[in-house]
């Protein structure tokens, strides 16, 4: 076996570890996904988790924060379940205030 092939075989060897990180992480990903997914079902009123799903197409990051507060809340006994949409908003609304960025731009 030459250099060249120890080389390549070592190359290829990494990137098969690599591939195989990835399809583990994004397993993970999807497992994590559909728990949430679950959780949320139980918290949320239909309308509710409507108004979520209408949120996650807009904007996917705000959605995110406010699945991991609506969780949290839940968790700790914080908000009665199942969360309708006016209590959605009010939280939405507390959530954005936290995320939302400012852009000034000046001339």
């Amino acid at each position: 076996m030459t250099e060249q092939d120890r080389e390549l075989e070592e190359l290829r060897r990494r990137k098969l570890e690599e591939l195989q990180r990835r399809v583990e992480e994004e397993r993970r990903a999807q497992i994590e996904a559909a728990q949430r997914r679950v959780a949320l079902k139980k918290i949320l009123t239909p309308e509710a988790l409507a108004r979520l799903d209408n949120i996650r197409v807009v904007r996917p990051e705000l959605a995110a924060a406010l699945e991991q507060q609506l969780i949290g809340l839940a968790a700790s006994g914080k908000v009665k379940v199942p969360v309708d949409e006016e209590t959605l908003k009010k939280i939405l609304e507390m959530v954005y205030s936290r995320t939302r960025r400012e852009f000034r731009i000046k001339l």
